[in-house]
């Protein structure tokens, strides 16, 4: 039911107390429901293959896959998330404030371990490029998951924290029927953004500088012909080509990490968002959520162990028994 001119009410029958939503054209609102669809799907799909891979087969059991898998558990989370998104999106949000504030809450939960996670792959890339001979000593399977369990549990408590008054009293913000609104005090939005943007990215950056300063000195070393070399720096160098690939393949992910972030969280840092159409809001939401379906792609494209898993994924061969002893880092000739 229009009431005015470019809206309508999402709940027709609460005249004095319902939202409006805009109305887009019928080609609009296809095209954000078909892509945002699409995404969710997509990222639940390739992000569970990561999981299967990395969980199933004993030789991936690595460190730095351990990181990829709790990334991956993060961005699958965000697939089915992303439904609520397409709602909220559409200007009516009609599942009721107790939802609203799950759906709120898990998303920032996710969202910050998410972070958290790459925040730790860079330390893993930095210390396996920046100190070699000591990577095996000190990023081990059992720290590993120690991290990643502090990641998750201290973003649940600390968004737990952030948003207590949300969760105490949900709905409490909301100025109108059909609203999902979240509000926290300046001083917390202070601490989020430094906790969950400026911080992380921060470290990033200054690590993967580092690497990429690092990783150039040794491209350059691997390249000179040096006539006096011992069979255990031949081992080394071949470690370090190793270990350049990977960084390059997670400097890949950190990349597209960063490029799909940054225009969400500077929009939110500014305050501007309230100045954007729905057609510019939904495509930095779309942004951001769309960093979740790339990474299982990265992973596709430069790892062959994963190409690979997927195979014996898709075939079922993974159900044959002895199939997680498999030799998943021999290519098939």
């Amino acid at each position: 039911m229009e009431t005015l001119e470019g809206y309508e009410l999402c709940f027709p029958q609460l005249l004095n107390t319902s939202c409006r939503k805009p109305i887009r054209s019928y080609f609009e609102a296809m095209l954000i429901y078909i892509v945002l669809s699409s995404i969710s799907l997509l990222t639940a799909a390739f992000n569970l293959l990561v999981i299967i891979s990395i969980s199933h087969f004993k030789q991936l059991h690595t460190p730095t896959n351990l990181l990829l898998l709790s990334l991956a558990v993060s961005d699958f989370f965000v697939g089915p998330l992303n439904f609520f998104q397409i709602m909220l999106i559409d200007g009516c949000w009609l599942l009721g404030n107790i939802i609203c504030t799950l759906y709120q809450y898990v998303i920032y939960i996710i969202t910050s371990a998410s972070i958290g996670t790459t925040v730790l792959i860079s330390v893993d890339r930095y210390v396996a490029i920046c100190d070699p001979l000591h990577y095996s000593t000190k990023v081990t399977k059992q720290r590993v998951q120690v991290c990643v369990c502090l990641c998750w549990t201290g973003s649940i408590f600390f968004h737990s924290l952030l948003l207590m008054d949300n969760l105490e009293q949900p709905g409490r913000f909301n100025s109108c029927s059909g609203e999902c609104v979240f509000v926290i005090n300046y001083i917390a939005g202070i601490a989020d953004a430094l906790l969950s943007f400026i911080g992380p990215v921060t470290v990033i950056i200054v690590l993967y500088m580092r690497v990429f300063v690092v990783a150039v000195s040794q491209a350059r070393a691997m390249r000179s012909h040096v006539t006096a070399v011992t069979l255990h720096q031949s081992a080394k160098v071949t470690v370090n080509k190793s270990e350049l690939k990977a960084a390059r393949t997670l400097g890949v992910v950190i990349v597209v990490f960063l490029i799909c972030i940054c225009p969400y969280f500077c929009v939110a840092l500014s305050g501007q968002d309230t100045l954007l159409n729905a057609s510019s809001a939904a495509f930095v939401i779309c942004l951001f959520y769309f960093n979740s379906c790339l990474n299982p792609v990265i992973y596709a494209f430069f790892y062959p162990w994963f190409r690979k898993s997927i195979k014996l994924i898709v075939t079922l061969k993974i159900l044959q028994p002895g199939s997680r002893e498999a030799n998943m880092l021999q290519t098939d000739p």
